[in-house]
Order: structure tokens, then sequence, then C-alpha cells
């Protein structure tokens, strides 16, 4: 019956994992797969997650289900952390990590809007690929970065977003822009967001590192600018990387609408796509949630952990930049420094990527995307040096 299925491809960054995993040299250095890590090279428990945890543990709860939409709590949560207020024209539900947002979302654009597709940056998070065509969307790419120059393709984005026709569904980083760490400015989001009010595009934003890029509130530009206006939008989001609950799979889709009628509308559609496909959100992440941001000083607690966890990015990225300025490389050192978020797309060809790997066991993303927390005092000399001689031979 399934002798006829052939083997599948491998992801990319979860097959360089589990090959970091299986390599027995100790000095090997995973900067690939998108975790945090802190100075010890540990995925941390952060306090406020702890405090919240033993809280959970002394009220003794039942483990039953969530209503289909999730938490009501959490989703009002969410709206407040992204939007700055709550708002009766958007419909919040909880979903299964960010990953299952975008899913939950291209699946209401196809089936509830008819949309046969979606434009996304070029480059973008592999995975948009496989989530979008999954879902039955053929995928389109708008120009976003030069990797040779390492500089934005501002002027090219804006003219390609201007040709799209009405009603198209564009794919937007508002922070910490995956793979490439380089985010649009205020003036350039400014103008983003008046060719998609001009043209009334449907932006689809991915927000899967808020607290990473400049802060909470900085990271959010994009997402409350855009509310001003009369827009429809949605927003995928994570609380994987900024609350390290990785393993909870905990995220939120969110559709901004153009009544309170039609925001409830589209809260049923919701429903029903998440009925039919794993009926109701798992419960523990969310309770962690609600019980560190109900709370007044755990939320400035975890407030205070994450500004402390972006600061130690920027602190490696400085390391890392320096230490290649002070070698003689090829390399624009000066990317690394100025991009933002947990990546950074280096200029690494492929074949050096490929020699960190083989004579260093460092191991990127290919074509040259590190994840800097996976840098600490301990490794960022040797990576430092590993980049520079194989730089060198280039």
């Amino acid at each position: 019956m399934f002798n006829h299925i052939q083997p599948s491809s491998p992801d990319p960054i979860m097959s360089l994992m589990e090959a970091y995993m299986q390599d027995p040299n100790p000095q090997k250095v995973n900067l690939g797969i998108g975790l945090y890590y802190d100075h010890q090279g540990k995925i941390p428990l952060m306090q406020a997650v702890y405090i919240a945890e033993q809280r959970l543990l002394e009220q003794l709860r039942p483990h039953s289900y969530l209503p289909i939409e999730g938490s009501g709590l959490f989703a009002s949560q969410i709206q407040t952390l992204l939007f700055g207020e709550e708002s009766t024209l958007i419909a919040t539900v909880q979903t299964v990590g960010g990953s299952g947002a975008l899913k939950l979302g291209a699946d209401f654009i196809y089936h509830f809007l008819s949309r046969r597709e979606i434009w996304v940056s070029d480059p973008t998070w592999a995975n948009h690929w496989a989530i979008f065509e999954g879902a039955c969307l053929k995928v389109h790419t708008y120009p976003y970065f030069e990797d040779v120059s390492g500089q934005l393709r501002f002027d090219a984005m804006i003219d390609t977003l201007s040709s799209l026709p009405e009603g198209t569904v564009v794919l937007l980083h508002p922070c910490c822009h995956n793979p490439t760490g380089t985010d649009l400015n205020q003036v350039q989001w400014q103008a983003v967001l008046d060719v998609v009010q001009q043209r009334r595009l449907l932006p689809f934003f991915d927000i899967a590192y808020q607290g990473f890029g400049d802060g909470l509130d900085e990271d959010c530009f994009a997402l409350r600018e855009v509310l001003k206006s009369d827009l429809d939008f949605l927003v995928s989001s994570s609380f994987s990387k900024n609350v390290a609950l990785y393993g909870q799979r905990l995220g939120g889709l969110s559709v901004r609408c153009s009544s309170v009628e039609t925001a409830s509308h589209v809260k049923g559609a919701l429903k029903t796509l998440i009925r039919r496909s794993y009926s109701c959100p798992p419960a523990y992440g969310s309770q962690i949630v609600e019980t560190i941001l109900a709370d007044p000083q755990l939320r400035q607690l975890w407030a205070d952990e994450l500004a402390n966890m972006r600061q130690r990015i920027k602190q490696m990225r400085l390391s890392l930049s320096s230490g290649l300025e002070r070698g003689v490389t090829t390399l624009d050192y000066t990317r690394i420094r100025d991009q933002k978020g947990m990546f950074s797309y280096t200029g690494l060809t492929e074949r050096q990527v490929s020699q960190l790997r083989q004579q260093y066991a460092i191991y990127l993303v290919a074509p040259g995307r590190i994840c800097l927390p996976g840098l600490n005092q301990r490794n960022v000399d040797y990576v430092t040096a590993a980049i520079l001689d194989v730089t060198r031979a280039a």
C-alpha cells in the first residue's frame, strides 16, 4: 500500500541540527537553528516562566480542553502586546506556535478569501514556502536584500509592491527579518505602508521575534502604524523565542477587520478551520504567559530578562564584527554589526559555509545565515578565527 512513497527531502535547518548533534568534535558550534542560547550555551528557563509555573502547580488545575479558539485572556494579551491596546475590530485566536498561525492564516486566505497566491520577501524563512505551498498558495517573491552588497533593495521592493493588483496578499516581517537581520527603518515602513494603502493590498505580518530587535514596543512600529489605517490585515505571532517556550508551541493569529460584526464572522471562520485541523490548542503554554502578563511585577521581570537577551545578542554581534575588523578578510563585517535580531546574513558563500563545517565543525545555514545566540565568550574567538581563515582563502 505504501511502497510507492519516495524518500522525502530533509528540512535544511532541522537536518543541520541533527548533523551537529551527531558531530563528535568537542569544539563544534551550532549557529544554525533559531534558538536562543545563554552565555553558557544553554537554552534558558526564564525566571518569570519558572515563577509562573510554580504558581500554576500550586493551583492544582485540571488539564481540560481550551475552547476551539484558545484562551480569551491570552488573545487579549496578544493584542495588547502587538498593538498597544485591545480592539474589537481584531479577531485573535491562539495557535499551535507561529508556524501554526501561518498555516491557519494561509488556509483562511485560501478557503474564505479565495486567494491563490502570496508574495514573500527574497529571501525569506525557508519554511514560509513550505507552509504556503502546502496550503495550495502559489508563492512569488518581491526584492528585499542583496547578499553580495549586504544592502536592502528598497527601491526595487517598492516598485514591485506598486505593481501588484488590488487584494494581493503580501507577507511582511515587522522586525528581526529572518534570515537577513536587515529591517526597514520607520521612514521606509511608512513608504511601504503608503503603497500597501494605495494599492489596497492585504498585508500578512509575521512577527516571531518581538523584543529581540529594539524592544517590545519598538518592534511593533509597523503593526501600530497600519492599525491607524482602514486596512484589513493579518498578523501571525509567536512566543517560542521571547518567552523561550519553544516546546509549548504557543502562538496567535490576529485578523484586523472593518467592523465588529465582521471580526465576529472571521473568528467563526478561523474556529471552523481549527476544529477540522487540531480541534483546539494546548493549554499549558498560554497559562504560563497569562500568569506572567497578568502580574505587573512578573511582566516587568520578563521584559527585563528579554532585554538582557537582546543585549547579549548585540554584544555578540559587536564581538564578532570587531574581531573580523581586526583581521584581514573580504567579508563585510559591518552588516553583522548593524543587523538586528537573532540572525545575520553574513555574506559567506556556500563553499565557505561548507569549509566552516568540515574544517571547524561550525554549523551555519547556507548561504551564510548565522544565529548569533549560538556565540558566547568561550567560542566567539574560535568562530572569528575560522571565518577569517575561510574568507582569506577566498
